[in-house]
């Protein structure tokens, strides 16, 4: 399978802004690095849970978050790269069905954090498509806005397990890095809950 050359043609800080704006208590995780940083930079929120060194965990952290807190929304917004690093959490989250998970992923088609070397994804392995395969109520594949709007009303739509491909530009812009403290992150989030710190 040759390099596909795909015209990935939205802007990451364009997409998350819009996925994140009026979101109410919707309950994000981030994935490392260029997610993390677009979560941040449409504003800090003590409902996000940002990842650090935790390659390829953002799916799994979400899976359990959605079973802990059936009566939320939780929202994955991770990059094609990391997503590939923990490859097998598709097939975890599809055994579950948790109905409140929708995983967002940023495909530039590059692994961001190591280079900008091109990922199987930019290979030609469609993520929504292996989202299918693995039963997930509902997946797609998104290059215009329109779609991007699209997704964010279906946050709330607590009917199944949903995961959309978002094909961005493959481009670093500034970073904007949320907390890096684990224990401030952790405990931010659970008094969101209304839980104690731990």
């Amino acid at each position: 399978m040759g390099q596909v050359s795909a015209n990935h043609v939205l802007c990451r800080r364009e997409v998350v802004r819009t996925l994140l704006a009026d979101r109410s208590d919707l309950l994000v995780v981030t994935g490392l690095g260029s997610a993390s940083y677009d979560v941040m930079a449409a504003g800090d929120h003590a409902n996000n849970y940002y990842l650090w060194a935790a390659m390829g965990s953002a799916i799994t952290v979400g899976l359990g978050l959605a079973n802990a807190q059936p009566d939320k929304s939780v929202v994955v917004i991770t990059g094609d790269g990391e997503l590939l690093m923990g490859f097998g959490a598709l097939a975890t989250v599809s055994l579950q069905q948790p109905k409140n998970l929708t995983i967002v992923v940023l495909d530039n088609g590059h692994f961001g954090e190591t280079g900008m070397q091109v990922s199987h994804a930019g290979f030609g392995i469609k993520l929504d498509q292996v989202a299918a395969t693995c039963g997930f109520a509902w997946t797609d594949e998104i290059r215009e806005m329109d779609g991007v709007h699209g997704l964010r009303e279906r946050f709330a739509n607590r009917d199944g397990v949903k995961l959309a491909t978002v094909k961005i530009r493959a481009e670093n812009p500034p970073r904007v890095l949320p907390p890096r403290d684990g224990y401030y992150i952790k405990n931010r989030f659970r008094a969101a809950l209304g839980l104690q710190p731990i």
